[in-house]
């Protein structure tokens, strides 16, 4: 037992902060409000899906704080839900979070982060002569492969990088941080008093927008790209076990650092729409290669604007990107602690850092690159991490009953509304995206389902295993 390591409690609130902004701040506050506008034409209801998503992402967080601040450990959300449901809901959360969810989102932000490079210095395109190859008419994996390529070598320095200790990692978050936010206030200050350019924009006073009919189904689905740039809040509960006195920090880092985004969402995309229009919002969306951001800086400062807003992009999804990381590999090392997982990913390495489990989940995320559905894979996963998002509000309500007397540093404010309201949008969501967005919601259901049989051969293993053990013993 002498060799058996154990993980290290290092991280205070601030940094429990950092990670829970850093997790979300990448790509969504500069891209998602093109969807948006193509789905709702109208900016005053692109602010109101923008408060309306931060204020459900809230409420979310309101009810995770109570079950983090009650079951705080490594693993997170995977060790909420095998308290409150056992331990076959629980792998099939962490085998979503393994297959499309954590995973999708680390490459979808570092495939962001490559184009953004990619208009600093173009990337040469590689093995142009196989770009057609396609399988099932769906994935075409060498198309576009030179930014393919690098997004992959980013995800793999990066995960490098988190395998030599925590404390590195979270440093870089921290600087990321503070610089990203520098520009963002830039950008806010300048597009506010920026003069004559300013009033071509949507939000312009002087401007009558044309009204649109705006339906419940397309509010739902353009809260689809809201919830992308909002997801990431509840990484911070995977490194639960590195983080001094969790029950406290855990619930006070979620809600400061969700209150916050929030804050900077609102301000951010109602500078975007002081200086781009509807049209030009549904223009950039149709084009499939612009980001909103750069074209809203560069009527402003022309070409040194775009460069400005393109260098703020790479270090703003590379935060996110390094966040995601850091803190997603930690369910599979807590999931493969419990037999649940590959046996190897249940280690610590000499600096106390569950190196496999990082190194399988780098791997993952870089194979998920080469499908190149970015798009898709964001709907897909916002579909499938609400659905337990869902489930462990629903965890509030029965752990008060199951656990009346256990000692809650934190209590959700506006129980039983909040976790209520909260748990009936994750409902209307799963028919809605259902609905809406068949094909993603196909692909992420059965990505969850094919975890059951994966689920099963894994408990025969470890019986087998165990039944091994015991003749051994006996002989």
């Amino acid at each position: 037992m002498a060799g058996k390591r154990d993980i290290t409690r290092a991280l205070g609130l601030g940094y429990v902060i950092i990670i829970v902004i850093s997790n979300m701040l990448g790509s969504g506050v500069f891209k998602k409000i093109a969807p948006m506008a193509a789905e709702l034409h109208s900016s005053e209801w692109i602010l109101l899906v923008w408060l309306a998503a931060g204020l459900i992402t809230l409420f979310g967080a309101l009810s995770n704080a109570e079950v983090a601040g009650l079951l705080a450990d490594t693993g997170g959300e995977f060790v909420y839900l095998r308290t409150i449901y056992g331990r076959f809901f629980s792998f099939l959360y962490g085998w979503s979070l393994f297959t499309v969810i954590q995973t999708a989102a680390i490459s979808g932000v570092a495939y962001v982060f490559t184009q953004s490079l990619n208009s600093i210095i173009p990337i040469p395109d590689l093995l142009p002569s196989m770009q057609h190859l396609n399988i099932g008419g769906i994935f075409y994996p060498f198309q576009d492969f030179g930014i393919k390529l690098t997004t992959i070598l980013l995800i793999l320095f990066l995960t490098f990088l988190n395998m030599s200790g925590l404390k590195s990692g979270a440093w870089v978050n921290k600087a990321i941080l503070i610089i990203v936010g520098a520009g963002l206030l830039v950008i806010v200050i300048a597009g506010l008093t920026g003069g004559q350019y300013s009033a071509a924009g949507s939000m312009a006073a002087s401007q009558s927008p044309v009204r649109h009919t705006v339906t419940l189904s397309s509010f739902y689905t353009a809260m689809l790209a809201a919830f992308w740039a909002y997801q990431g809040w509840v990484s911070v509960g995977f490194i639960g076990g590195e983080v001094k006195d969790p029950h406290r920090n855990i619930p006070k880092g979620i809600i400061a650092g969700v209150a916050i985004v929030i804050i900077v969402y609102l301000v951010v995309n109602y500078t975007y729409l002081r200086l781009l229009s509807i049209p030009q919002l549904e223009e950039i969306n149709n084009s499939g290669n612009q980001i909103a951001g750069i074209e809203a800086i560069r009527g402003l400062w022309g070409k040194g604007g775009v460069l400005f807003i393109s260098l703020l992009i790479l270090i703003s999804t590379l935060g996110c990107t390094n966040a995601s990381i850091l803190t997603g590999a930690r369910p599979y090392y807590a999931m493969a602690r419990q037999g649940l997982f590959f046996h190897g990913t249940g280690r610590l390495n000499t600096r106390n850092v569950p190196s496999a489990s990082l190194l399988w989940q780098g791997i993952w995320a870089s194979i998920l690159v080469l499908s190149g559905t970015f798009d898709q894979l964001t709907d897909m996963l916002i579909f499938a991490v609400y659905i337990f998002y869902g489930a462990t509000a629903m965890g509030v309500f029965i752990l008060r009953r199951r656990l009346p007397d256990a000692h809650r540093p934190y209590k959700t404010w506006g129980y039983p509304i909040v976790p209520a309201i909260f748990v009936l949008f994750c409902v209307g969501l799963f028919f809605n995206t259902i609905i809406t967005r068949p094909r993603e919601a196909g692909i992420g259901l059965s990505l969850i389902l094919l975890g059951i049989p994966v689920y099963f051969l894994l408990v025969r293993r470890a019986r087998n295993r165990d039944d091994s053990r015991g003749q051994t013993f006996q002989n």
